[in-house]
């Protein structure tokens, strides 16, 4: 006893609405009462073929991710700006540490994926970095600037992130 589980569908970032989709909510300790001090929570990650969970962080814990089906290529970003990756295929398992940018990708064209994510938090929480940055309402000129770009170039970007009708 102690944990959640819910269940995410990564899609291509043309196709997300915001925030990340999910087939079911979160259940955190907020919504599970039972999970406050327990710190654990996990997640069923469904990838279609082709799809990736785009760079993110869970502020608050570290991730187990185990490869239930498929294959992924995984990595993360450590304090030096070392990239860390992975190809993982099914009965794998990788660590993201806490705090750390990290991503999955399902690079197959055809063949779903299948993971477990556990996290030694009952509320990890997750921040999408595409989203913070370019859904949050950072000015143009300064989102620019800090990637040695110009403003239609960040603007092409925040277009592909806006919430399809």
């Amino acid at each position: 006893m102690g944990f959640s589980l819910h269940l995410l569908t990564c899609v291509p970032l043309s196709q997300q609405a915001l925030p990340l989709p999910s087939k079911s909510p979160k259940q955190v300790w907020l919504e599970f009462p039972a999970l406050n001090g327990q710190s654990v929570s996990c997640a069923v990650l469904q990838f279609p073929a082709g799809t990736p969970n785009p760079p993110h962080t869970h502020p608050r814990a570290s991730e187990l991710l185990f490869l239930v089906q498929g294959t992924l290529q995984v990595g993360f970003v450590d304090t030096t700006n070392k990239l860390f990756t992975q190809t993982l295929q099914t009965g794998d398992i990788f660590v993201f540490p806490k705090g750390l940018v990290h991503f999955q990708y399902n690079a197959d064209p055809q063949v779903p994926a299948l993971a477990i994510s556990a996290f030694g938090s009952a509320n990890a929480g997750t921040v999408s970095i595409p989203n913070t940055l370019l859904t949050t309402g950072i000015d143009n000129n300064v989102l620019a600037k800090c990637f040695k770009t110009d403003v239609a170039t960040i603007q092409a970007l925040k277009a592909g992130l806006a919430p399809k009708p």
